[in-house]
């Protein structure tokens, strides 16, 4: 069984935004598209840059250094489906949101 662990409150993470985030040492990108909850691995696969920063739209996040485009549901790369970045378990209860890390 995964290992929840708690990361942000609901209100931290506004539809349309994300958010870096730290679990069990990890570091992680959680997106709030539309009221779901996704978590991607926090780094870019071409420079390392900090995902959670990035612009999201609808599901897609663009990375702040160099443009990337990262699928928040899947970690799919938009511009190589070949390549993705980890994508992690994420669940809410109350108003907690946790992760699977």
């Amino acid at each position: 069984m995964a290992n929840f662990v708690k990361v942000a409150d609901v209100s931290d993470v506004p539809p349309g935004s994300g958010k870096c985030i730290e679990a069990n040492g990890k570091q992680i990108a959680l997106f709030n598209v539309g009221g779901s909850f996704h978590a991607i691995d926090n780094t870019c696969l071409h420079r390392g840059g900090p995902l959670g920063e990035g612009e999201l739209e609808g599901n897609i996040v663009t990375g702040p250094w160099h443009g990337w485009q990262y699928d928040v549901t899947t970690g799919v790369n938009t511009m190589d489906d070949s390549e993705r970045v980890e994508r992690y378990e994420v669940m809410v209860e109350g108003g907690a949101v946790l992760v699977a890390a």
